[in-house]
């Protein structure tokens, strides 16, 4: 076993690997940027180096400052983690080269596996079925658009360089391809430094099965069994699970064994994914997508039901060790259920989302595990991926895990960056997730209904009692100015009602009556309402209260100020906003421009996600305040679209923008809750 162990990466996956380099004895070795200065992952580790500014492709996937990182920290060995440089086969020569081991695959594994038109005709070569797709590399777009064609729509296209969901578009129209193809070499070159793209039939209803399997170097291959991980959002995974309800033993035998005869055909050894497209009606017929020649994120269900620690196998088979255990020594015991923290507002199209982490509560307890890289202070960024943490539930069955994972995510605090987890906790209620009928497009097709309706009243409620607390006058007792008591009293009439402006952002402004003194209860972290005679207790950092994995950022409302910056607003209401903090990528329009409708004008992205800003109305291009390369902030103006005969514009009873972002999903933005 090794002594030092460097892991290239950040985030929660290097607090996971830390964890058990800890357990093993091994001494941990981490990097981070000028961004992760004080980031969970550097304070836990025995030793970090610091390897350059925020930008990842001059710290994180600077090969040359990572090997340098190792040679000064007497590291024998690299944990390339998932992301960044773990499916990149030159990092692992380099590694190699420098006399490091690289704790994963081969190279050569790597660069076959990570070009999915090779690794399609190496698996069908195996007996393994494919998705019927194109053939060859470097296709043009008017060869991908013919392949597509031959085909039939609807089809799917895929980088041949990545994975994880990045630049992957369903295209269902034949007119929407040359639109989408550039688009998807747009993210696929961002993503990975290569556009090269493939296209593969479009299964309907879909259902996403991935094989675990294990492999060392003395030739034992073996597989720990599947996981299910149907349930997406724009081709990532949200939430997973094993075992899958959909197989059968011999299924599963049969899938397994299809995965491990992908893993030799390439030369693999240590842990990697073999994922496979399953329809949801036909589960014998599966067809090979690709393989993750990595850790998953997701590996933690696996861990949960077989009682293995992945980390500490990639570990032990990169140290040469043989597996000691075979094929019919593997059970799968239990049910283990993940869902994925992320920085994203589902209430907004699931736009990407910051800030600095005020509170921090992550769940524990019997049949619950947290992966996660957030402490309180922690600034999260668009720099890098908006997955933060994952919360895992085991039980003795598949009931027992989804209730546990519920009650889990009810129980997770992130004030100060607004995140997914309430929106998982009610997809994860939703009664085809309980059933197990499952797909692809099951949360697409969903997600209306698992938005929430609006802003409850008992939010308000608690918002005013912070604010009512704040003004009442201390304790302590003392000579009070009965002019800042908020009493409601005014000359020569009865006491006027209290009424507190509130805002929660995105929303039109709302009033709140003060509450009476019994009815309320503000603590430092926590504040308790009781409205319509029920009780609420929400959590509380500053202006954010959380409950039930939601969060509302609320903050008092002046309707003089409001005014007064909408009527100074550029553009007013013509004004397009960013929809969340990111990097201007494309500008397709310039001042003096005529625009329709829905055209687009502009590109955003924000940890690897695009999104495209488009005109709201008809009109001409009267500012334009961004560049191709500029860093813009949430709701910051990019561009004026003014009607034409455009009337002034009216002074809004509240400081509101209207945004044309719209997600490459297609799904319309909601406005923020």
């Amino acid at each position: 076993m090794f002594d030092t162990v460097l892991i290239a990466n950040r985030g929660e996956i290097a607090v996971r690997v830390i964890r058990t380099l800890r357990r093993l004895g091994v001494r941990s070795v981490a990097v981070f940027s000028d961004a992760d200065a004080d980031a969970r992952h550097v304070r836990e580790a025995d030793t970090a180096v610091r390897i350059g500014p925020a930008a990842a492709a001059e710290s994180y996937l600077s090969v040359d400052r990572l090997l340098e990182a190792a040679a000064r920290t007497g590291a024998q060995a690299v944990h390339p983690g998932y992301g960044f440089l773990a499916e990149n086969a030159e990092f692992a020569r380099a590694c190699t080269a420098a006399g490091l081991v690289f704790i994963g695959p081969p190279a050569d594994a790597i660069a076959l596996m990570g070009d999915k038109i090779r690794a399609k005709e190496t698996v069908r070569a195996a007996g393994v079925p494919v998705v019927p797709g194109s053939s060859g590399s470097g296709l043009t777009d008017d060869e991908l658009a013919s392949a597509a064609l031959e085909i039939g729509m609807p089809v799917l296209l895929k980088p041949s360089a990545g994975g994880g969901g990045k630049g992957m578009r369903l295209v269902r129209a034949e007119a929407a391809l040359a639109e989408e193809i550039a688009a998807a070499r747009r993210e696929a070159r961002s993503s990975f430094g290569d556009d090269t793209l493939l296209v593969e039939r479009w299964v309907d209803r879909p259902r996403h099965i991935e094989i675990q399997v294990l492999a060392d170097g003395h030739g034992n291959v073996i597989h720990l069994g599947e996981r299910e991980c149907s349930l997406q959002r724009r081709h990532q995974k949200v939430i997973e699970e094993a075992p899958s309800v959909l197989l059968d033993a011999g299924t599963r035998a049969a899938m397994g064994e299809a995965a491990v005869q992908a893993a030799r055909s390439c030369g693999y050894a240590g842990a990697g994914t073999v994922e496979f497209i399953v329809p949801g009606g036909d589960p014998g017929s599966y067809f090979f997508m690709e393989m993750n020649t990595r850790l998953q994120v997701e590996h933690p269900v696996t861990e949960l039901v077989t009682g293995l620690d992945l980390v500490e196998w990639q570990l032990r088979v990169a140290a040469g060790e043989a597996l000691p255990f075979a094929q019919e020594d593997i059970t799968l015991t239990g049910h283990a259920v993940e869902a994925r923290i992320c920085a994203e507002d589902p209430s907004r199209g699931f736009l990407p989302t910051g800030g600095t982490v005020l509170s921090l509560r992550e769940p524990a307890g019997d049949g619950v595990r947290t992966d996660s890289g957030l402490s309180e202070g922690t600034d999260v960024g668009s720099a890098y991926d908006p997955m933060l943490s994952k919360v895992i539930a085991y039980g003795p069955d598949r009931a027992t895990a989804l209730r546990r994972l519920r009650a889990a995510l009810a129980d997770t605090v992130t004030l100060g960056v607004t995140t997914n987890a309430g929106f998982l906790r009610r997809l994860l209620a939703h009664p085809s997730v309980v059933a197990g009928d499952l797909d692809t497009g099951l949360v697409e097709r969903e997600v209306a209904g698992l938005l929430p309706a609006g802003v409850p009243a008992e939010v308000y409620a608690a918002a005013a009692a912070v604010r009512q607390a704040g003004l009442e006058p201390p304790a302590s007792g003392g000579w009070v100015d009965p002019f800042s008591v908020p009493s409601g009293w005014r000359l020569g009439g009865t006491p006027a009602p209290v009424v507190h402006p509130l805002r929660v952002a995105g929303l039109e402004p709302a009033l709140h009556e003060a509450l009476p003194a019994d009815r309320f209860r503000v603590e430092p972290d926590r504040v308790t309402v009781t409205v319509d005679s029920v009780t609420h207790t929400f959590h509380r950092a500053g202006t954010w209260l959380g409950r039930d994995g939601d969060s509302w950022n609320v903050t008092d409302h002046d309707p003089v100020t409001a005014a007064l910056l909408g009527a100074a607003g550029a553009g007013g209401t013509h004004s397009l906003t960013a929809p969340m903090p990111g990097t201007v990528t494309v500008v397709k329009v310039a001042v003096g421009d005529e625009v329709t409708t829905g055209q687009s004008l502009l590109v955003v992205e924000a940890m690897k996600m695009e999104h495209v800003i488009s005109a709201p109305h008809d009109g001409t291009v009267t500012e334009l305040d961004v560049t191709p390369g500029a860093t813009v902030a949430m709701d910051q103006v990019l561009a004026v679209v003014t009607p034409p005969e455009a009337a002034p514009p009216e002074v809004p009873s509240g400081a509101t923008s209207t945004s044309g972002a719209v997600p490459t999903s297609g799904a319309t933005p909601q406005e923020e809750s």
